[in-house]
């Protein structure tokens, strides 16, 4: 299962007192596992800006602590920068980066809004995906004559505030107000060109951004500019919405570069920008040459460039992560100028590299996982050895489609096995996430022989907990039952349509996934005996018997239609 991971950006109104900025991001730190990324402050701005990712849960409590912080070390009515401001903590925006949609990250600044609003009395305007009308969808209408307006605006109908709005006093003289929001992604990426023509990377920049550039009388650069009749400048709109863009030149890399935020990835993909400004760097005589993404970026910014490229090729992109992500790489030159560290610059994978713990059997050698099952260890066992069968049964599967898809005189049909091969590499990933958690929840019933139980109220905890374990020992099983059932479909389809070279391969597969069935289901059987609550037990034994029976009848049918064909 996908994690889910937000971001939180807030900016503080304080970039000159290190102590205070260390105070803020040490609260923040301290209150729960988010992973500090960024520290960012200026003293012209007076304002920092801290860049935190966490579960939805951690990012919450890490952003509540850092404005409380914030309003004890921070007085607004001293406050003085170069950046439009309202209050100790100005924005504190939540962006999502995996498995959050923007409206459940709206719903969870929302409820941060209501906590600081009641906790802490500071007034909240909610801005962006969280507004609660269009006009406050703006920053700057929230934040309209930033901290001097407020005695002005807060407690008066339609200018208050959406959480916590009341009289100016001074309290909120010391606080300031909030908002507090969610937004998509922003990337920042620049676009390595091969000139030295600041003018002509603006002229660029110019065609693509959505502001686009000022009209001019005949078309022509030096034509007289264009107005409305209110005598605001006309505008062509770029090719790319959501998107600013400057040309510039760096002297450190010695060539010009179109500058770019993408302030809405879902709406302007980075591979689409890429693309588009290759096409209008082309049609100028002038090339992309690579690509520097600055600051990180979200996996699928990555993983859906890679499928992109690939599927242009008329390749199949069931393939593994890694190679789709050397795809985007080697595609947009995301590495020209330096190398690409994915663990570095893709924030699943810093957060992934940070919490990596000792090794994981997924991540041995085939002959250091089988002589670790073979040792004196009770785990690995035949759970983690059932998941691992169902991985190598979704693999082979994933194989037959990828060979199809790649088939010479089967072009026309790449996108068919593409997709199918997608479908298997879901389910290879799956299960083979289930190996070491299936292990996991053993070594955490391990773990509740160590609880005391001296006294009456210890051994009721100790109870409470093998229950739980035995419970969650008993569900990882399943899972891999109703995961590696999902395998004779695909094999079954490869078994049919396929590269008929590879049919034994789709039937190979069927018996590893029918073992995998089996196997899980002796451990769910074994695991469900340990459970107290014996009304679920026999509900997930059941479950467990009724996915076997059906697991039988497909691997028949799969196998069937093999030795029909060898």
């Amino acid at each position: 299962m996908e994690t889910k991971l937000i971001e939180c950006v807030p900016n503080f109104s304080e970039g000159r007192d290190k102590t205070a900025i260390k105070a803020i991001t040490d609260a923040i730190c301290n209150a729960s596992s988010v992973r500090l990324l960024d520290v960012d402050p200026g003293e012209a701005t007076n304002r920092t800006v801290v860049t935190f990712v966490g579960t939805p849960e951690d990012v919450i409590e890490a952003a509540f602590q850092g404005i409380r912080k914030a309003a004890e070390v921070i007085d607004m009515s001293k406050h003085h920068g170069a950046h439009p401001r309202m209050g100790a903590t100005d924005v504190c925006p939540f962006v999502p980066v995996s498995g959050v949609t923007l409206e459940e990250c709206a719903e969870l600044s929302r409820q941060l809004a209501r906590r600081v609003a009641d906790e802490l009395h500071i007034p909240v305007y909610c801005y962006e995906a969280a507004a609660f009308t269009p006009e406050r969808k703006n920053l700057a209408v929230c934040r309209k004559g930033e901290y001097e307006a407020l005695a002005d605006r807060l407690g008066k109908p339609g200018s208050g505030a959406d959480f916590g709005d009341r009289p100016f006093d001074d309290e909120v003289a010391r606080t300031g107000a909030t908002a507090i929001g969610a937004r998509n992604f922003l990337i920042a990426v620049n676009f390595n060109l091969n000139t030295t023509s600041t003018r002509r990377a603006n002229a660029i920049a110019f065609d693509v951004r959505e502001k686009g550039r000022p009209m001019r009388e005949g078309g022509k650069p030096n034509g007289k500019p264009l107005k409305a009749e209110d005598g605001t400048p006309l505008m062509q709109p770029g090719t790319l919405p959501c998107t600013k863009a400057i040309g510039w030149f760096i002297d450190e890399y010695g060539i010009a570069q179109v500058s770019m935020n993408i302030t809405d990835i879902t709406t302007t993909p980075l591979h689409v920008a890429f693309d588009e400004v290759s096409r209008a760097a082309n049609a100028r005589g002038i090339r992309v040459t690579g690509t520097e993404i600055v600051g990180l970026v979200p996996k699928s910014a990555i993983t859906d460039a890679g499928r992109y490229f690939l599927h242009k090729q008329q390749r199949s992109s069931g393939i593994p992560e890694s190679e789709i992500v050397r795809m985007a790489v080697k595609s947009m030159g995301l590495d020209e100028l330096k190398p690409f560290d994915a663990n570095e610059k893709i924030i699943e994978y810093l957060i992934a590299s940070d919490n990596a713990g000792e090794k994981k059997l997924v991540d041995m050698t085939c002959k250091e996982f089988a002589d670790e099952t073979a040792s004196e260890s009770p785990a690995p066992g035949g759970g983690s050895i059932s998941a691992y069968m169902g991985a190598l049964g979704a693999s082979l599967a994933t194989m037959v489609a990828n060979l199809s898809a790649h088939k010479a005189g089967w072009d026309d049909r790449w996108k068919e096995f593409s997709d199918a091969a997608e479908e298997g590499r879901v389910l290879v990933d799956t299960l083979t996430a289930l190996v070491d958690e299936d292990t996991q929840a053993f070594n955490r019933i391990m773990a509740v022989f160590s609880m005391p139980k001296g006294t009456d109220a210890e051994k009721a905890a100790r109870a409470e907990a093998m229950e739980s374990a035995t419970e969650y020992a008993t569900r990882v099983p399943l899972r891999t039952m109703e995961q590696a059932i999902k395998v004779f479909p695909l094999a079954q389809k490869m078994a049919e349509e396929g590269n008929p070279a590879s049919v034994s391969d789709a039937g190979v597969g069927a018996l590893a996934a029918r073992a995998a069935v089996r196997g899980a289901c002796l451990n769910v059987k074994i695991n469900a005996a340990g459970l107290k609550n014996r009304a679920l037990a026999d509900e997930l034994v059941a479950r467990a018997e009724a996915i076997t029976a059906e697991a039988e009848r497909l691997e028949a049918d799969v196998l069937k239609t093999v030795e029909s064909k060898i």
